[in-house]
């Protein structure tokens, strides 16, 4: 399937308008155009996603479980236009040389740290390299993710500049206690297996949740292996005050083949990741905030492997300790109707800490050639905001914010961002935005590797300029969205003649949509697409993707079915470009055999694609898996 992505792209607007049209007279008259959808990543505090100029696509639980994928990722590529992901095998991304999960979101990279992944809010990544850790973000603990897909560095600061994926915690709603079982077991001995538990007494509630996964992958030399858990309490301590303890923690052993090329012997990886956070929430008519403690950790033991013809192995082993923790406070108010003020504080905390250990005696290596390559580092970041919303009317919303950070090696950034709302009609809206993003240098950047410079860096930047359109039709069961988008960005951290400097600069522009139509109560549909154009090409990141999905629910069986179409996704920049086109087609197929349980078989790449989204590690044909989940 190599259409020209451009044509698929204005095939689905025409699609998209033509439906609009059809039903536009009909929806303005109904109550079905004010259906609201709630969300928090872009303004901290819940508020009605009509009312923000930004762009967030929400996917909830029953999306997140829907295929029965412990990993949210794979899920998010699908129902999030302009979004993708890096993949390597049947399970597992694993970090260091050959990694995946890599998330893209416009030509913008977490592998670089531009786009942050947060944990209700608090900021998830690796402090000495400075990018998101894919194995880390587990189902069990999401109730739903919202992903901004413009620069959110007015709320988040550093590494916010591209987007970010939030996720959104599990809580309990109702009194009573909630157990679910989910196992599965499929192609080249993969197995997965999670449990969870739910309480809620009056004012108290936790979830409890606890994951093991493993597969030997299609590659020899490739398995991968992770265990891990959640935990979340928490008390109302009156009805305007709520704290809430969570902490996760995972772990995980990987093995990297190498390229089929140039494969390689014990190349195996050793990770723990951590996240911890203690807040303090409260509630009242007129405002509501929260203060937060937070801590993401990792202790990490890699050995670099060597190479499988005629190489020599390694005689020590690399690790990383890393920390990012900090203290953030915010505070919205609505002094008066329509007007939304939001303030806040943040000061964060980056450790990071590499060296190199002997694998036999387990002592420090202080050979020169090793210390070059060796940090230890300590940097703070603190940051004030405000950000104000005010209805004008019932049709116009302007918003207007600015953030100072100021980070203790790169100095201050100023970070400004503005929209406007206009709702026509009440069942659609237009949205255009600017906004800057940012991303301070990292700790590899500044102290680790002879590259090193923690003299002259200064932060990377962009700034965003976004107009959409978006509407809901008969009562709700159609919502359809459309956005273009321009970023341009300048100060990006490269490396030149040996030593990492701010040379870089981008230009990204693109056009996004998306459509989902509930058609009855048996079938649903739905569709997004991207396209994306960038002056200066970014591995992994596609010229074109879109997915067509459907789901159908009649008596006991549950289908799920879904078609992604990938074209012009580089593997390689530079002079030995590489672009990947392909098409892969998944189902799960659910059968409730009572009220407590029902059984799934899933299946992947059905069309048995050969396709690399890895220059070298070659993704596997057909798969399946088949389990059983039970609801106690």
């Amino acid at each position: 399937m190599n259409k020209d992505p451009k044509t698929l792209v204005a095939a689905t607007l025409a699609a998209t308008l033509w439906s609009a049209a059809l039903h536009a007279e009909t929806t303005d008259t109904i109550n079905g155009g004010n259906i609201n959808t709630v969300v928090v990543t872009g303004t901290r505090s819940a508020a009605d996603i009509r009312h923000l100029p930004m762009t967030v696509t929400t996917v909830g639980r029953d999306q997140l479980t829907a295929n029965e994928r412990t990993n949210i990722l794979p899920t998010l590529m699908e129902q999030v236009p302009g979004l993708s992901v890096t993949s390597r095998g049947v399970m597992g991304y694993g970090v260091s040389t050959g990694a995946a999960g890599g998330i893209m979101m416009r030509g913008l990279s977490s592998g670089s740290g531009q786009v942050m992944v947060l944990i209700d809010g608090h900021p998830q990544y690796n402090g000495v390299y400075g990018h998101s850790i894919a194995d880390s973000y587990q189902t069990l603990m999401a109730e739903r993710v919202e992903v901004m897909r413009s620069p959110a560095s007015l709320l988040y600061g550093s590494n916010a500049m591209g987007g970010v994926v939030n996720i959104v915690t599990r809580k309990m709603q109702a009194d009573g206690i909630h157990t679910n079982i989910s196992a599965g077991a499929g192609s080249y001995g993969t197995i997965q297996a999670e449990v969870s538990n739910q309480a809620r007494a009056g004012r108290f509630s936790s979830t409890v949740a606890a994951q093991y996964s493993r597969s030997d992958n299609h590659r020899p030399d490739m398995g991968f292996e992770q265990y891990g858990g959640y935990i979340k309490l928490n008390y109302e301590l009156s009805n305007n005050w709520n704290i809430y303890g969570d902490i996760d923690l995972t772990h995980f052993n990987a093995s990297n083949p190498g390229t089929v090329n140039q494969p390689k012997n014990e190349n195996k990886q050793w990770i723990t990741r951590g996240a911890a956070s203690l807040v303090l929430e409260n509630h009242y008519a007129s405002t509501n905030g929260a203060l937060s403690i937070y801590d993401n950790f990792g202790r990490h033991k890699i050995n670099d492997g060597y190479d499988a013809n005629g190489g020599t192995p390694q005689t020590d082993l690399f690790r990383s300790k890393d920390a990012v923790a900090g203290v953030s406070w915010w505070q919205s108010f609505n002094p008066f109707e329509g007007n939304h003020i939001t303030i806040g504080i943040d000061y964060q905390h980056i450790y990071g800490r590499a060296y190199y250990t002997d694998r036999e005696t387990n002592a420090r290596v202080t050979t020169p050639r090793r210390l070059m390559q060796s940090a230890h580092a300590h940097e703070n970041e603190v940051a004030g905001y405000i950000d104000l919303r005010q209805d004008i009317s019932s049709m116009f919303t302007i918003d207007a914010g600015i953030r100072y950070d100021h980070h203790s090696t790169a100095g201050g950034q100023w970070v400004p961002q503005a929209g406007i709302v206009f709702r026509p009609i009440a069942s659609g809206e237009v949205k255009a935005s600017v906004s800057k993003g940012f991303r301070n240098p990292n700790t590899r950047e500044m102290y680790l590797y002879g590259t090193a410079n923690s003299d002259s860096l200064h932060a990377e930047s962009m700034m965003s300029y976004e107009v959409a359109w978006s509407q809901r039709l008969m009562d709700g069961r159609i919502s359809y969205g459309i956005n273009l988008f321009l970023i341009d960005g300048k100060n990006q951290i490269q490396t030149v003649a040996g030593r990492n400097i701010n040379s870089g600069e981008f230009l990204n522009r693109g056009i996004e949509a998306n459509l989902t139509w509930h058609i009855n109560e048996v079938v649903s549909v739905n569709t997004n697409h991207s396209y994306l154009h960038m002056h200066t090409p970014l591995v992994a990141a596609p010229k074109y993707k879109g997915y067509f999905g459907a789901t159908l629910r009649k008596g006991d069986w549950t289908v799920n079915a879904g078609l992604q179409q990938v074209c012009g996704l580089y593997t390689a920049v530079g002079a030995n470009e590489q672009k990947e086109t392909f098409s892969l087609l998944g189902a799960t197929i659910t059968y409730t055999l009572n009220p407590q349980a029902r059984l799934w078989l899933r299946g992947d790449n059905l069309l048995a694609q050969n396709y690399e989204i890895n220059a070298g590690y070659p993704m596997p044909k057909a798969t399946f898996m088949a389990g059983i989940n039970i609801d106690l």
